[in-house]
C-alpha cells in the first residue's frame, strides 16, 4: 500500500477536489496557466477563498491558524491544486514570513500579522539580498541602529520578489558592527509604506515585473518590530531558507508541467504533419523526464515521511532544491525546443505577431525559470552545503 493509499487520504483527496470544483473559477485557472506574474487581486481572491475554508496555510500548525494537516495531506493538497491550475498564493508570506513569525515572533507579532497572510489581506516581500551580498548574506551592509524606542535602518536591497505588491517586508540588517559577520545580524518587520523606502522595478528576462530594487534611507520602525532576539538573524535566515528550499523542489507543479508537455507533444506536428508524440526521440525525452521526476518525487516523499515522524530534512533540502530546480528548467527547455518558432513569441500584451495557443505560458515559464537555480541560495552554494554536511568534505 502506498503512502497515500488509505481510505482516510482517499476521502481527503475527494474533499479537496470538491472544494476546487466549487471555488476555483475559470478566470483563476486561465490566469495561472497564462503566466507567472499574477496580479495581486487574483492571488488575494484565491487566498481569501482558502482562508474562509480554513485552508489558507496547509503547512501551518492549527495553533497558528493552519488546518493542522499532516504532511501527507499537505502533499495531496499541493498536488491537487497544481493539477487544477490554482494560483500559488503569496508564497513569501505563506512559506517564509509566516513560519518565521510562528517560530520566532512575539505573541503580538503573530496576532498582528498571521491573519492577514491567511486571508490574502497583506502581502510580504523578503529584504535579504543586496548588490554585493546575494548568496553570501554574511556580507550584507544594510544597518539598523537603535535610537530610543525606534530602529533606524539605512541601506539597499535587491531582487525583492513581489516588493511592489507587498505591505510588509521581513528584513535582515546588521545591528552589531563588530565580531563575526554572521553574529551581527538581526531580523525585522518593516511596513513597506513607510517614508524613506524607495522601490525601483527590475524587469526580468521574460519582460515581467516581479522583482525590485529597494533603497532604504533613514527608515524608522518601532523597537517592537525586531523579530526574536537581537543578533540572531543569521540563525533565523538559515532556518527560513531551508524551508524555502524544500518548497522550491516544486514536485507537484513539475508533475503538472510534464503532463502538459505530453499533451503538447500530441498536439504539435512535424514538417510531414505527424504528431511529435510519434517520434521515438520525443518519447525518449519524455521517458527521461518522467524517470527523473519519479526519482525527485520519491525523494520528496521521503522528506514528507521524515517530517511526519517529526524530523526536519536538514541538508537534504539542498538536494531537493538542486534536483527540483534543474528538472523545472529541463521541462521548459524541452517545450521550447518542440515549439520552435511559436516559442519565440511572447504574449500579445508585450509581443507582436501571431501567437500559437500551444505556446501559452511556456515562454514565460522557460524564461523566468532561468532564476530557479539561483534564488534561495544558488545551486553552487547548495552543492557546497552537501559536500560539507552530507559528504564530510
Amino acid at each position: 500500500m502506498g503512502l497515500f493509499d488509505t481510505p482516510e487520504l482517499r476521502a481527503f483527496r475527494a474533499e479537496v477536489r470538491a472544494f476546487l470544483a466549487e471555488h476555483l473559477d475559470d478566470e483563476l485557472v486561465q490566469a495561472t496557466r497564462a503566466g507567472l506574474h499574477l496580479p495581486r487581486e487574483t492571488v488575494a481572491r484565491w487566498q481569501a477563498a482558502l482562508g474562509r475554508r480554513g485552508w489558507g496555510a496547509p503547512h501551518w500548525p492549527a495553533s497558528a491558524g493552519g488546518p493542522g494537516w499532516d504532511e501527507a495531506r499537505r502533499y495531496i493538497f499541493e498536488e491537487e491544486t497544481a493539477f487544477a491550475d490554482a494560483p500559488l498564493g503569496d508564497v513569501l508570506g505563506l512559506f517564509l514570513a509566516g513560519p518565521m513569525l510562528i517560530a520566532e515572533g512575539s505573541p503580538a507579532q503573530r496576532a498582528r500579522y498571521l491573519p492577514g497572510i491567511l486571508h490574502g489581506q497583506e502581502f510580504w516581500c523578503q529584504g535579504f539580498s543586496e548588490p554585493n551580498a546575494g548568496s553570501d548574506l554574511a556580507s550584507l551592509k544594510t544597518t539598523a541602529r537603535l535610537e530610543g524606542d525606534e530602529w533606524v535602518i539605512d541601506g539597499q536591497k535587491t531582487w525583492l520578489s513581489g516588493g511592489h505588491m507587498a505591505d510588509q517586508m521581513f528584513l535582515l540588517a546588521r545591528t552589531e558592527p563588530l565580531g563575526r559577520p554572521q553574529a551581527g545580524l538581526s531580523m525585522f518587520v518593516v511596513d513597506m509604506r513607510l517614508p524613506g523606502l524607495s522601490l525601483q522595478p527590475i524587469l526580468t528576462i521574460d519582460e515581467g515585473h516581479s522583482v525590485n530594487a529597494l533603497f532604504i534611507d533613514g527608515v524608522r520602525i518601532p523597537a517592537a518590530n525586531l523579530v526574536g532576539q537581537r543578533g540572531q538573524g543569521w540563525t533565523y535566515a538559515k532556518d527560513l531558507l531551508a524551508r524555502e528550499r524544500v518548497n522550491n523542489a516544486q514536485a507537484a507543479r513539475t508533475k503538472r508541467d510534464i503532463v502538459a508537455l505530453e499533451q503538447l507533444a500530441r498536439r504539435l506536428t512535424d514538417d510531414a504533419g505527424r504528431p511529435l508524440a510519434d517520434d521515438p526521440r520525443v518519447r525518449r525525452r519524455l521517458a527521461s523526464l518522467t524517470a527523473d521526476f519519479i526519482a525527485l518525487e520519491s525523494a520528496v516523499l521521503g522528506v514528507v515521511a521524515e517530517q511526519m515522524a517529526g524530523r526536519e530534512p536538514g541538508p537534504a533540502a539542498s538536494t531537493l532544491k538542486i534536483r527540483g530546480s534543474e528538472l523545472q528548467q529541463r521541462v521548459t527547455e524541452t517545450a521550447m525546443g518542440w515549439l520552435g518558432r511559436a516559442g519565440l513569441l511572447l504574449q500579445p500584451g508585450y509581443g507582436s505577431g501571431p501567437l500559437d495557443e500551444a505556446a501559452t505560458g511556456w515562454v514565460e515559464r522557460h524564461l523566468f525559470r532561468r532564476v530557479v537555480t539561483i534564488y534561495a541560495g544558488s545551486n553552487e552554494i547548495q552543492k557546497s552545503i552537501i559536500a560539507k554536511s552530507l559528504l564530510g568534505m
